[in-house]
């Protein structure tokens, strides 16, 4: 089979681990019969009351068993990264024209008239997320309600902007585009970030104020160590892997960042293709899979002073929550923050915990919030963003809108 697609990335770790982990049933059995296993504690009673049973099995039947369903798990995975490579899918770019740049970022325009609203996307991940496909476009949906979105092209790291830590790229990038957006606007626009994007939106509303109009954090981190400790301990391991490249003038490439999710979560990637192996190809189901698939494969290299800053300083200092974040020699602090300001935290996300958005919502003086049941991508664009997300986000945002 041709290979057609380059997810899901990297997939030699994805394949490793899976396996490992599913075969490390072998060496657990004989603990697990004699009660000496250190089970999680979420598993601790259904695994006290198997016990009786594993003690009364015969060790080579169960062990067959076992060997059975991680090889049945495993050619699972495999199918289904085999069909997402098969998959016809392919994304038709769209041309957006640009109304300002600085090197390698670009002001995207998504329509030619309308209420400008700056859209601020994460740095680690294209910013077509918010524009995924017909049917499946936040900013579609924006300009059909006489909305102009005009949203951040972070683009690659270039010569400049391998050196930049997060202070430059809101001070050089972030501030001139919402220079931008308000020229085009003749007056303060509503800025609405999403993920790490709304992380620097937070810092761009407390430097300019008299130019944001209003905030919308979509599925925004600021607490990160909220909803369990797990990223701060993997930091703690890899760092050592991460400090040579962490420096300004280089670049963390998109696969050693993607492992570091791998191992969070070590799983996440096998469990999910193994679902999308049962899927009927022409489903839109297979459809949604496949496309936010391709974006999430398509994902953006970090500059080594940003790497560090978020790995280290946010995920492993948690600088943000504990009044430690700086930007430009200011401390970044929501409570200060004067602008009309609605959160929208997921209730299912894996990627940003909802403790971690609602401290940012707590945070800041008078926000309001809204729990959409879908996860973090799922809220802009899986089936039910439409009434999860973008209705209420643009009824809310023509208050604020000129």
């Amino acid at each position: 089979m041709t290979r057609r697609r380059l997810g899901p990335r990297p997939l030699p770790v994805h394949l490793g681990v899976a396996s490992t982990l599913w075969l490390s049933g072998l060496a657990a059995l004989p603990l697990a019969r004699t009660g000496l296993l250190p089970w999680h504690p979420e598993l601790g009673l259904e695994a006290a009351s198997m016990t009786p049973a594993l003690k009364s099995a015969d060790l080579p039947v169960l062990m067959d068993a076992v060997s059975d369903a991680a090889r049945a798990r495993f050619e699972a995975f495999t199918r289904g990264v085999e069909a997402y490579w098969a998959h016809p899918y392919a994304r038709e770019a769209r041309e957006h024209a640009s109304v300002w740049q600085a090197g390698t970022a670009h002001l995207r325009s998504h329509a030619p008239a309308g209420a400008p609203i700056l859209l601020v996307p994460s740095l680690v991940n294209r910013d077509y997320i918010l524009d995924l496909a017909p049917g499946r476009s936040l900013t579609d949906y924006m300009a059909a309600r006489d909305l102009r979105p005009l949203v951040v092209d972070w683009g690659e790291p270039g010569t400049e902007e391998r050196s930049f830590d997060l202070t430059d790229y809101v001070e050089q990038r972030l501030v001139p585009a919402l220079d931008a957006a308000y020229s085009i606007a003749g007056g303060a626009v509503p800025v609405v970030g999403y993920c790490m994007g709304g992380t620097l939106a937070v810092a761009l509303a407390q430097a300019r104020p008299d130019q944001v109009s209003a905030l919308v954090l979509l599925a925004t981190p600021w607490d990160f160590h909220a909803g369990g400790a797990a990223w701060s301990e993997v930091l703690k391991a890899y760092q050592p892997v991460f400090a040579p490249v962490a420096v300004p003038g280089s670049v963390m490439p998109v696969d050693l960042l993607q492992t570091c999710f791998a191992a969070v979560q070590p799983t996440r990637v096998a469990d999910k293709f193994r679902a999308f192996a049962d899927l009927e190809p022409d489903s839109d189901e297979a459809l949604l899979f496949v496309q936010i698939e391709d974006w999430l494969n398509d994902g953006v290299a970090l500059s080594g002073p940003v790497a560090a800053d978020c790995l280290f300083g946010w995920y492993g200092e948690n600088q943000p929550v504990r009044g430690r974040w700086r930007i430009g020699g200011e401390t970044v602090r929501p409570e200060a923050l004067t602008v009309p300001t609605l959160n929208f935290i997921p209730a299912h996300d894996r990627v940003v915990p909802p403790e971690s958005a609602l401290a940012l919502a707590q945070a800041i003086p008078g926000a309001m919030s809204a729990h959409p049941r879908a996860g973090h991508i799922g809220m802009v664009a899986g089936r039910g963003a439409e009434t999860g997300c973008w209705r209420p986000l643009c009824d809310w945002l023509f208050a604020y809108a000129k």
